[in-house]
């Protein structure tokens, strides 16, 4: 490494320090935080994110950049130095576009929403959640302006969470796989009695809940000597390789939440954990994109978590844990509950064949949000609205619909789209590590999940921000992002659980 890359990484690296501690604020504020230590809280966030910010789009970080990419000029475009340059650059691009007093009052204003969005979802309140959000969505709509977009405005915050994609290429993704999607779901709901999940819905010891939890996602591989696991409102993951943190929720009469969300979690964790270390302390330590993130957190959840061969090893070990529960019953028995297709209100709670229709339902309403269609004040009505014609099914209130997401009070307006690109890409990575190694089902059914983690590692986490999701996934399959995989691997597996 020369000496002007050297002067550029130390002193990304120290950009780098300073968001960490940010972020690490924002997990005590959703973990730990008593609810009075709110308005200092935003204060914090909003003085160390104008930090960050200015620390990062000074001229120096410019001239750093130009001379570093003279020094390596040259070197190959999959080179760590060159990734670099080529990422950061367009980093730079984005964030010197944001005033710093508008980074801080956007900290500000969304780490105070943090709070009055718990109350009101606690109170079925949206009217007290309205000013914040009003305010979270002009900001948001602001943030556009000085981004920049050609089409639609939208572009500009889907490009932040997924570089490249533009919303007529998410809607057209979308767009093309509800058909079938739609009617996979209706030819179910003709016979839906065949499947029940009664096994699920009993009395579980909480304690108990985590313990296998537990015991499942370090067998998975998450390390925990680099994680840490919570309770909180809303489950997530944050933190980089050496701290990736994880959350979740339970519920004393339902097995699938905690258990399910632990995995997702872990799944998003083990990305993090499994960057090289070659990129730590770095602008490329985390994922390639929220997308090829989510779908880690899919595969560990679904393919694999949902999967009858997981419960052949699982179920005797969760069996331990709850005899009286779960006395008379099979693997298979077990299988077939937690794969139950039914239409249901809450997103992080819907079973596989309807969980896109929650995202495409989210991407309606945020286009329409930014596009000015829909206003903030008609949010519930609308939300009820399209969900009936999602899904079939309308909520009786407010925290079981509008506000059951944390993500609009954080101000991750464009995030949600990555969810179901998630699903799509989940279904192509497995589907070419299934290519590279066809023992990994046998694998599975022996709790052995090493060859797929190690194959993750290697084919996905280790490049970390280096590519985009596209070049990512034509490098790993060559081809791009597309739906055909996961609807194929839907209709399969309920194909065959509803004898269709």
């Amino acid at each position: 490494m020369g000496e002007k890359f050297r002067a550029l990484v130390e002193h990304l690296g120290e950009v780098t320090n300073v968001n960490r501690a940010t972020s690490l604020l924002g997990w005590d504020q959703r973990v730990n935080m008593p609810p009075g230590g709110a308005a200092a809280r935003s204060r914090q966030l909003a003085t160390l994110s104008r930090i960050g910010h200015d620390l990062f789009v000074d001229e120096k970080t410019a001239r750093l950049l130009d001379a570093a990419e003279s020094e390596i000029a040259g070197m190959p475009y999959e080179s760590d130095e060159a990734s670099l340059i080529r990422v950061v650059r367009e980093d730079y691009r984005e964030q010197t576009r944001l005033p710093s007093t508008f980074v801080a009052e956007f900290a500000r204003v969304t780490s105070e929403a943090n709070e009055v969005w718990a109350h009101a979802r606690a109170h079925n309140d949206f009217a007290h959640f309205r000013p914040s959000l009003e305010r979270i969505i002009e900001l948001v709509r602001q943030s556009t302006e000085y981004l920049g977009y050609t089409e639609h405005p939208y572009d500009a915050l889907i490009g932040q969470y997924e570089r490249g994609i533009t919303t007529a290429r998410v809607r057209e993704i979308f767009e093309g796989h509800k058909p079938r999607l739609v009617a996979l779901i209706s030819a179910i709901s003709k016979v839906r009695d065949r499947v029940s999940d009664a096994l699920v819905h009993q009395s579980y010891d909480i304690d108990k809940q985590r313990a296998f939890a537990m015991e499942v996602v370090k067998g998975f591989g998450y390390d925990m000597a680099r994680g840490h696991q919570a309770t909180a409102v809303h489950p997530f993951m944050s933190g980089y390789s050496s701290d990736a943190r994880i959350t979740t929720r339970f519920n004393a009469n339902w097995l699938n939440p905690a258990l399910f969300g632990m995995m997702h979690e872990a799944g998003h964790a083990m990305y993090e954990q499994g960057v090289g270390k070659n990129l730590e302390g770095g602008p490329l330590e985390n994922g390639t994109s929220l997308g090829v993130h989510e779908s880690q957190s899919r595969m560990w959840e679904n393919m694999i978590g949902r999967s009858r061969g997981f419960w052949k090893w699982a179920f005797p070990k969760l069996q331990a844990h709850f005899p009286a529960q779960l006395a008379r019953a099979t693997s298979e028995d077990f299988y077939r509950a937690v794969n139950k297709v039914e239409p249901t209100l809450i997103r992080v709670e819907a079973d596989e064949a309807t969980y896109n229709l929650h995202i495409m339902l989210r991407f309606e309403i945020e286009t329409g949000l930014i596009g000015g269609q829909i206003k903030v004040a008609d949010l519930p009505e609308a939300w009820n609205e399209m969900f009936q014609a999602y899904l079939g099914i309308t909520p009786s209130n407010d925290t079981l619909g509008v506000l059951q997401d944390i993500h609009w009070s954080n101000g991750l307006v464009g995030y949600f789209a990555t969810y179901a690109l998630g699903n799509l890409l989940a279904a192509q990575y497995y589907n070419k590590a299934l290519a590279d190694h066809p023992a990994i089902p046998h694998e599975i059914e022996q709790g052995k999940f090493d060859t797929l983690l190690t194959w993750l590692n290697t084919n996905i986490h280790v490049h970390g921000r280096k590519f985009t999701s596209d070049e990512l996934t034509r490098k790993v399959c060559g081809e791009g992002i597309n739906a055909d995989a996961y609807i194929a691997y839907l209709e399969k597996k309920f194909g065959d659980l509803y004898g269709l």
